[in-house]
């Protein structure tokens, strides 16, 4: 099957990639008669939900004993309800497991297969959309990974270190969690990100009345401020504000090599519906 034929049945029925391989081949490529089998079985009727925004759910990290190894997912539903669900957290237990076991860093093999037909079933048992929305991975060679989730599940983190240990990676995982920095050191910041800031503040310098070098000033004075206060090794440590976060992994011989903070629902635009004017409206018909 041609990959556009293919993307063309996932548009129009909102289902995996593997479902819609197999119910093509079955049609011989014909995708109407895909989509009317489709339409017969379980899948579909899945996919009907599949329109449906989800913006909640929860997100979860297994590491390896040795800190070798790190997998995180995020795991989404329509509501905080189906969160909290039994089966909805047993689903996320079997695909965080499969993450870790099979060291999988690509979410569409990670959504396929057995984890597809899991969630087609659980959709059917719950009456919301779910969906695998993205997975991370994080390796140490020379050093550990730890993990950090936050009490309710909508917060994770993984950090990679070199050197250290994996009560050290977990505090600076805890400090990403609660701070949520841009950036491992003030080096590692976009320069287009560094350009947008400075062009704002040179903006907002310009009725200053002040000299051209004194507002030059301003500006740079802003910017190492900027990259401070969202550069992971420039934070102050939320577990001790007198040193930070580079200090503290400096004084343990250990060096962070890159985090990863997923949070739910980041990123997800959520159409607002007006009840009140939808009833209005219902009603003036």
């Amino acid at each position: 099957m041609s990959a556009a034929l293919v993307k063309e049945l996932r548009e129009r029925t909102g289902l995996g990639l593997l479902e819609c391989k197999k119910a093509l081949a079955e049609a011989g490529g014909d995708i109407d008669a895909a989509i009317e089998a489709l339409r017969k079985s379980s899948g579909m009727k899945a996919a009907k939900k599949a329109g449906r925004t989800a913006a909640d759910g929860v997100v979860a990290i297994k590491t390896a004993a040795d800190g070798s190894f790190g997998a995180m997912v995020e795991v989404n539903s329509e509501t905080d309800f189906v969160a909290r669900d039994e089966n909805f957290l047993g689903f996320v237990s079997a695909v965080i497991g499969k993450a870790f076991e099979e060291q999988i860093s690509d979410v569409e093999v990670l959504g396929g297969g057995e984890t597809e037909d899991a969630r087609q079933a659980l959709v059917q048992k719950i009456g919301e959309n779910i969906s695998v929305r993205r997975i991370v991975n994080h390796r140490a060679s020379e050093g550990v990974i730890g993990g950090y989730v936050h009490g309710n599940n909508r917060i994770a983190v993984l950090v990679a270190l070199k050197g250290g240990s994996e009560e050290l990676a977990r505090d600076v995982a805890m400090h990403v969690a609660a701070v949520n920095p841009q950036v491992v050191s003030p080096a590692d910041m976009p320069e287009e990100q560094v350009a947008k800031e400075r062009e704002i503040y040179a903006a907002q310098a310009q009725d200053s009345g002040k000299p051209p070098e004194i507002v030059e000033k301003m500006i740079d004075g802003r910017i190492r401020k900027f990259l401070s206060e969202n550069s992971l090794t420039e934070q102050a440590f939320v577990k001790d504000p007198d040193t930070t976060v580079g200090k503290l992994v400096a004084a343990a011989g250990a060096e962070v090599v890159g985090f990863t903070r997923f949070e739910v629902g980041e990123g997800i635009e959520v159409e607002k519906v007006d009840f009140a004017a939808e009833v209005a409206a219902q009603l003036g018909n």
